[in-house]
């Protein structure tokens, strides 16, 4: 398959709107400043506080039990199947993983692996997708976020206007949820704490690493957390709770992600369309159960919140965040998502760590491509093996533009 390269101009912003400077993320509370590495330690609680808290409510914690049932188990080259079941001594939940394991190397050396939030969407068995990781000596583990909790709203009813029964029975659930809150096996278990269904999901992928610790096939020393769209922000939640997480790989999160909640974009794209970027008032509204539930008092007065994406980013920092987007994923918001890498980046560089901040956009539209597996397994490789990283990161589709920030990096004393 032929792939073209990126190149500035590919596609056109036709309106920009920047509603608000973003905050400085040295910049402590009481008014000073970040001025040492550790200063800097008690400013990510400040950070976490509204960029975590705020934003996808009071996570999930830590479960008091987690053990893991094996139910198929093929080995190496094939698809191990385990059940998890977590939660606290009074409750537990419990949700299959599935390991994908590549044939075994000749060193017998086990493999890292990749963790992948979400078998909803298809590309998760899309044979040639899942090759680039398995190829490459990579191992996935997978799970079914909606066992945690449910991912349903009013418009799905319209995926089904020919079948009344299965109309039928989304109406009762939604109206189970319009009754009764959040729905889902994960707020059974912790029932005083009020967190979005985002949160229910980085938890997932946390106790996948419990699982693969329990397990005992995969390299822990090398683990990616990886998610496309809403799993992108399940990604990059999860990446920010889990720090056993070497790889942080959000691909194309849209609003409530790695984009920016202060820039909203017009553009035209490569097919000569013109798209507009999410807002976060809207993200609130079609989806208010993904999100913490104080978020949406900020809708239309985005100016206003204590954080940007570029706090969540940081708080990443100094493991390897790696953000994919598509130029023309409008809805995406590639520049507001540009802007926040960059000011995150800042950070990274506070930390010595620049180099571990990587972003990329390649052609189309809001996908999960190979293209974006293909980048983080050259990234793997990188971290695993010292391989080279390839000539595909920091190149624009689009004109350049001045940082959405004023302050700079303070000197690290």
């Amino acid at each position: 398959m032929e792939k073209k390269e990126i190149y500035e101009g590919l596609i056109k912003i036709t309106d920009y709107e920047l509603v608000g400077e973003l905050p400085d993320p040295f910049l402590f509370e009481d008014g000073s400043r970040v001025a040492t590495a550790e200063d800097w330690e008690r400013r990510r609680k400040e950070i976490y506080e509204s960029a975590v808290r705020l934003q996808y409510g009071d996570v999930p914690p830590k479960p008091e039990t987690v053990r893991v049932e094996p139910i198929y188990t093929p080995g190496f080259g094939g698809v191990n199947s385990f059940r998890i079941i977590a939660g606290t001594k009074e409750r537990q939940l419990s949700f299959a993983m599935q390991l994908r394991l590549p044939k075994r190397s000749a060193s017998g050396e086990l493999p890292p692996v990749a963790v992948i939030g979400d078998m909803c969407f298809g590309y998760m068995f899309n044979k040639e997708y899942l090759s680039v990781f398995l190829d490459n000596g990579i191992a996935l583990a997978t799970f079914n976020r909606t066992e945690l909790t449910h991912d349903l709203v009013d418009r799905d009813i319209n995926n089904f206007k020919d079948f009344p029964k299965m109309q039928e029975l989304l109406r009762a659930e939604l109206e189970k949820t319009a009754s009764r809150g959040r729905l889902g096996p994960i707020y059974d278990v912790y029932p005083d704490r009020d967190f979005g269904s985002i949160a229910a999901w980085a938890w997932g992928y946390s106790r996948c690493v419990d699982a693969l610790e329990q397990i005992g096939l995969t390299d822990m020393d090398c683990i990616a957390f990886t998610g496309h769209s809403r799993g992108g922000k399940t990604a990059i939640l999860a990446g920010v709770l889990d720090e056993r997480a070497a790889i942080v790989n959000p691909n194309e999160t849209c609003a409530g992600g790695c984009s920016c909640y202060r820039l909203n974009i017009k553009a035209i794209c490569e097919d000569g369309v013109e798209r507009v970027s999410e807002r976060g008032g809207r993200l609130t509204s079609a989806f208010p159960l993904w999100m913490g539930s104080e978020l949406a008092d900020y809708a239309e007065r985005e100016a206003e919140l204590p954080f940007d994406s570029h706090y969540l980013k940081a708080l990443v920092a100094p493991r390897v965040l790696f953000v994919s987007d598509a130029a023309s994923d409008i809805w995406g918001n590639p520049v507001g998502t540009w802007q926040t890498s960059e000011a995150a980046k800042e950070v990274y560089k506070f930390l010595g760590c620049e180099e571990n901040l990587l972003w990329y956009f390649r052609r189309g539209t809001h996908y999960h491509e190979i293209e974006d597996v293909e980048q983080l397994v050259n990234i793997i490789r990188h971290v695993k093996y010292g391989e080279p990283l390839n000539d595909k990161y920091f190149k624009k589709p689009f004109e350049d533009f001045e940082p959405a920030y004023t302050w700079s990096t303070p000197e690290n004393k």
